[in-house]
């Protein structure tokens, strides 16, 4: 059973949702993103969420296009997140990491050849922005091969149609976003997420995990309510952005955050 689907049917026993933090590797500089995201699970996140940074990040608004900038000045490449994400293997051989990213670097490495070293490094799944499943057979066969677990957006705008095409493609869960625009927009119609989150598991017994514009703890919760997981990334990096002088808060500043959606989480309990 892979590190997704154990983290998810641990939880589900459990009565909790996952929290799922997304930072991107080597924000705001490469020595920072093993030791982070220790601090990350030490708060209460139950699977990583590993950005690859790309110099055209056309899903993301300015918060995490600028954590890109960031690490692409300290020369970080896909390569160099999969030495980070063996690293960490180091000490934790439990938590799910899910690598984010776009294309271009994982064409660059070949498919084939991407699967194996993102397997040898201990990654467990990859979320790729910009190829949607019509698309992805060849790198969706090629990650399969390895045991790793693609994982594909859906947006408010997919119909049944779409819905059943990604379940069909994807494996671990997947990721549903939550509002029409990039990553860090707000003003989440929960009523509305909830009944398209409700759509979805009737296509797919999958988990669902809900991220873009959850940036408080009271979001945060409201989503488990509905929600397998919570996913939360520009509000992090926000934070880092806010301490790139003085790298050394990071890990209590977000570790300290985590701790806080956690809290509001458990509180929610399960919904039907």
């Amino acid at each position: 059973m892979s590190r997704l689907k154990t983290c998810f049917a641990t939880l589900k026993r459990q009565g909790r949702k996952a929290l799922i933090p997304f930072v991107t590797a080597g924000d705001p500089q490469p020595s920072v993103t093993v030791p982070l995201m220790h601090a990350l699970v030490a708060g209460g996140a139950d699977i990583l969420e590993l950005g690859v940074p790309f110099s055209d990040p056309m899903a993301d608004g300015p918060v995490i296009q600028q954590a890109s900038e960031r690490a692409l000045a300290h020369h970080v490449s896909l390569t160099r997140v999969l030495a980070m994400v063996a690293e960490f293997r180091a000490r934790n051989t439990t938590t799910p990491v899910v690598l984010m990213g776009y294309l271009n670097p994982i064409e660059v490495m070949g498919y084939a050849a991407f699967a194996a070293a993102a397997r040898k490094a201990g990654v467990d799944g990859a979320l790729t922005v910009d190829i949607p499943p019509e698309e992805a057979d060849d790198l969706v066969q090629a990650m399969r091969a390895q045991d790793l677990d693609p994982v594909f957006l859906l947006a408010p705008t997919s119909d049944a149609a779409r819905i059943q095409r990604i379940a069909a493609s994807a494996s671990g869960f997947i990721y549903y976003v939550s509002l029409r625009g990039v990553t860090g927009a707000a003003n989440i119609d929960m009523l509305e997420v909830a009944d398209k989150v409700r759509a979805i598991r009737k296509q797919t017994d999958l988990p669902v995990g809900v991220g873009f514009g959850i940036n408080t703890p009271e979001a945060a919760a409201a989503v488990a309510g509905f929600a397998d997981a919570v996913i939360v990334g520009s509000a992090l990096v926000k934070r880092i952005a806010a301490l790139t002088s003085q790298p050394d808060k990071i890990n209590a500043e977000l570790g300290g955050f985590i701790q806080e959606l956690r809290r509001a989480m458990d509180k929610t309990g399960v919904a039907a």
